[in-house]
């Protein structure tokens, strides 16, 4: 796992190497073991490597091939790289190491663009073809790792981070308002949008590819490509236990030790199970909590799986005192306001690792795969719902207009009602109780942020999985959006930060595609999700953990927001500061953090989002 960056100028000047230097001082955090850059006239390469597969100098980067011609800087792991690998031998490649990232360049230059959709794994990477003038990104099929990019008429900039890209000198900082908007709704931009004008995500599945054709941006596979599976179900029970034994073996080959982050749900816990089995010593286990009457304390279950699987098992306490800081430090490292609280937790754990071990193992992606969501027993409910929401009306007149009753009746009709496409979108927005997040922002403010429809990719992937069963629809909806734009982001964030590489079995290619061809009713029935997981794991996972119900990393935010936290609200948000000065209205912003204070209604989603972005503003003083 690494850091990369990158320039081409597209004006016909050399690359500036102190850019690049530049560059890649902003992802040291990423690649604390060594750095380099490359330069070939008007393209130049960065990378900050973080060992983790042939610790030599034969792993190091950015590589070239013996001629000069190909170079690569590449940030992930390709777990079929040793299959791949003896591919190429055949087909007489030679190899100088035993990396990954060797694997990476030389199916690139045997295959071309076709190389990416063999890959099972997470990676961002740019390749350079010197003699062609040829310049290719790609990002792995489910968006685990992330690469984003400017092209502007001058140069084409691109980096792991946005930090990197203003490091550059070519990137101005100036706010895009539709992905603000999508942040304040949804705690990150969605899609190819990020928090600054020009500055675009590279979509998962995708390659960029730059030459004397132009540029342009294709995809080379997609995550919803999958059969429908036509197996029985004890043979798709069975061969979900083996796909994710298999998964897990894969993940765990490092020349570095290798732990995992227990939460004691079901995916974290196979992982444990599978882990402790196949890993060549005693595997340490790590997980989070936040003391007794705060919120669901996970630390008692994931003690429970650890004694059963005899891990080396550690605990961490996250006190209410520490956020703060915890916030004011993730975004500076990070670049990028996020407004998913749970960042916290794992970036205090990540913290606390110190890189020892520098690789963990984590469950996410099991919940959108498998089924694992309430909103997805509710989709099964569809047509009872909508039928509810009919009747429901009737009582619309007699709905209290004072208070929260009102916004409150609005959304329960927009949830199990109306369009599906803003139900699911609902089910994740800061919005309810309170109406549009832009309410407390002023005029202009308001005006630029409610020119853009925050809920376009929600109505984009309903509208492109709109054959599919409601279930289908929302499980296919949140891989495509919940997972790389918010809980992968998550993870890379807060792993990266402090030079450990995250990964994530229940993503893996195979075990992803043959799980995502299930029918959604083996998934979801009865109000029970991941029923095809759960079978998969008896006799491997004790009854209590296969019939726990879902709680997943739970901050408790809004209480510490009106306890602990409140004089840090006011302070980030009332007392101001002068990159956000003008940006909120004072009156509006008063009234929701009173309410909320008050505990008369809950708008810690947005208040937390509110805290990011003023400190980002700070930090990054963007031009509006």
């Amino acid at each position: 796992m690494c850091g990369i960056g990158g320039i081409h100028r597209r004006d016909g000047a050399a690359a500036d190497e102190a850019a690049l230097r530049r560059m890649a001082d902003a992802l040291r955090h990423r690649g604390p073991d060594a750095s380099g850059a490359f330069a070939d006239g008007p393209l130049g390469l960065a990378h900050t490597r973080l060992s983790i597969i042939d610790l030599s100098e034969a792993g190091g980067q950015p590589m070239r091939s013996e001629d000069g011609r190909f170079a690569v800087a590449y940030n992930g792991e390709i777990y079929n790289h040793r299959e791949l690998r003896r591919e190429l031998e055949a087909r007489g490649r030679r190899f100088r190491g035993h990396s990954d990232t060797e694997v990476a360049l030389r199916a690139w230059m045997e295959w071309g663009t076709d190389a990416f959709a063999r890959f099972e794994g997470m990676f961002a990477l740019a390749l350079w073809d010197g003699r062609e003038r040829r310049l290719q990104l790609a990002r792995d099929r489910f968006g685990i790792k992330p690469l984003c990019y400017r092209a502007g008429a001058d140069a084409l900039v691109f980096g792991s981070a946005i930090p990197a890209l203003l490091a550059s000198g070519e990137v101005p900082a100036r706010t895009d308002w539709a992905g603000l908007h999508e942040f304040l709704h949804f705690g990150a931009p969605l899609g190819e949008r990020t928090i600054l004008d020009g500055v675009r995500n590279l979509p998962p599945g995708c390659a960029l590819t730059l030459d004397g054709a132009g540029l342009r941006v294709a995809p080379y596979a997609s995550i919803f490509g999958v059969e429908e599976v036509r197996d029985d179900l004890p043979t798709a029970v069975r061969r979900v236990r083996e796909l994710l034994e298999r998964a897990v073996r894969a993940h765990l080959v490092s020349d570095v030790p290798a732990g995992v982050f227990l939460s004691g749900g079901i995916d974290s816990s196979a992982i444990t199970a599978f882990a402790s089995e196949h890993y060549g010593g005693r595997l340490r286990t790590f997980t989070a909590g936040f003391g007794a009457g705060e919120a669901a304390d996970e630390r008692p279950a994931a003690r429970a799986v650890a004694e059963r699987f005899g891990t080396d098992h550690h605990e961490l306490h996250v006190p209410a005192e520490d956020a703060g800081a915890v916030v004011e430090r993730v975004v500076r490292r990070c670049g990028v306001p996020f407004g998913d609280p749970a960042v916290i937790p794992l970036y205090l754990i990540y913290e606390q690792l110190g890189g020892d071990p520098k690789v963990i193992l984590q469950g996410d992606g099991g919940d959108e795969i498998h089924g694992g969501y309430r909103h997805y027993a509710l989709e099964a409910r569809e047509r009872r719902l909508r039928l509810a929401a009919r009747l429901s009306r009737r009582a619309g007149p007699l709905v209290p207009r004072r208070g929260g009753w009102r916004r409150r009746w609005d959304y329960l009709q927009a949830l199990y009602g109306g369009d599906p496409s803003e139900r699911l979108a609902l089910t994740r927005s800061s919005s309810p109780p309170g109406g549009s997040p832009a309410r407390v922002f002023a005029p202009e403010a308001r005006r630029r942020l409610e020119a853009s429809d925050p809920f376009r990719r929600y109505r984009e992937h309903h509208r492109r999985f709109a054959a599919l069963t409601p279930v289908q629809r929302a499980l296919y909806t949140d891989c495509a959006v919940v997972l790389p734009d918010l809980y992968f982001a998550k993870v890379d964030m807060a792993s990266m930060a402090h030079g450990v590489e995250a990964r994530v079995p229940m993503a893996d290619a195979r075990l992803a595609a043959y799980a995502m061809g299930l029918p959604a009713s083996w998934k979801v029935r009865g109000g029970q999700g991941k029923r095809v997981l759960r079978q998969a794991l008896r006799g491997v996972l004790p009854d209590e953990v296969l019939g726990r119900p879902k709680t997943g990393l739970s901050l408790p935010i809004a209480d510490w927001l009106r306890t602990s936290l409140a004089g840090y609200l006011r302070s980030v948000l009332l007392d101001g500061s002068p990159a956000s000065a003008g940006l909120f209205d004072r009156p509006a912003l008063e009234d929701c953090i009173e309410r909320h204070l008050s505990g008369r209604e809950n708008h810690a989603k947005l208040l937390y989002a509110l805290i990011q972005l003023a400190v980002w503003r700070e930090a990054y003083r963007p031009q509006d």
